[in-house]
């Protein structure tokens, strides 16, 4: 039996949407879903027919991060953040409930990111003993230093218009399809040479950084994820109890 695809694709207009489709683990990033993902951008790279791409998800949440159970290599996933700030093509996120942990990296890489205002987002690492490490390349050029301080080091759950004031999103809406609407209507008037040349301009210090830093960073998220205080938070956290050293 053929099994669901988790990263679903259908396209109107010159607008590829790839739709985040595993609802049981909150679009947790899986070594499954990462590598659907993968492909699916790889093949929007090619396509002449897309003029941008959407990043969707059912359910109420958009990507809980980490698979805490069968997770992805952390070069696979951060080749995939590597590959949206690579594309040619803009990459809009589309956000109607929950974002946490790496989930954030993907809304980070994207050009531009949409979401309802009761939308919320928490940087969750920090709470499982381990660190926001490989997104941090797409995501501290876009966020305000002092609110980056407060949510990579508190873990706290703020709300869509505080993620837009901030810099996460572009923009908050009561209904997200009426923000993303004209600005994809945009997107289809512009020209695809356009479209690439301008976007190698805006991603030119985050594709920098991928170089530069990724493989630091995944070491040492890598060391983290294997350490004894990293395996008592994330068993805590699957057992829904509180860590050793919650004081």
């Amino acid at each position: 039996m053929t099994r669901q695809a988790l990263v679903p694709t259908t396209h109107e207009r010159g607008i590829t949407t790839l739709t985040l489709d595993s609802p049981a683990n909150r679009n947790a990033l899986s070594a499954s879903l990462v590598d659907e993902l993968g492909r699916a951008l790889l093949r929007c790279g090619k396509d002449p027919s897309v003029r941008a791409v959407v990043l969707a998800h059912t359910g109420n949440t958009f990507s809980a991060g980490a698979d805490l159970k069968v997770p992805a290599s952390p070069y696979a996933f951060v080749e995939v953040l590597r590959q949206i700030a690579e594309l040619p093509k803009p990459v809009l996120a589309r956000v109607d409930g929950h974002a946490r942990a790496g989930g954030l990296g993907l809304l980070g890489v994207c050009d531009m990111a949409f979401a309802t205002e009761t939308s919320d987002f928490a940087f969750s690492e920090v709470r499982i003993g381990v660190a926001p490490a490989v997104i941090s390349i797409p995501l501290l050029p876009r966020l305000d230093p002092r609110a980056a301080s407060r949510y990579f080091l508190t873990g706290e759950v703020f709300d869509g218009p505080r993620a837009r004031d901030i810099g996460l999103l572009t923009a908050t809406a009561p209904d997200v399809d009426a923000a993303l609407a004209p600005v994809l209507d945009a997107l289809r008037r512009a020209s695809p040479q356009g479209l690439a040349e301008s976007k190698r301009l805006l991603t030119a210090e985050v594709r920098a950084a991928f170089d530069r830093d990724a493989e630091d960073l995944v070491q040492r998220s890598a060391a983290l994820f294997a350490s004894a205080e990293a395996r008592e938070g994330v068993t805590a956290h699957l057992e829904r109890r509180d860590p050793a050293w919650l004081l």
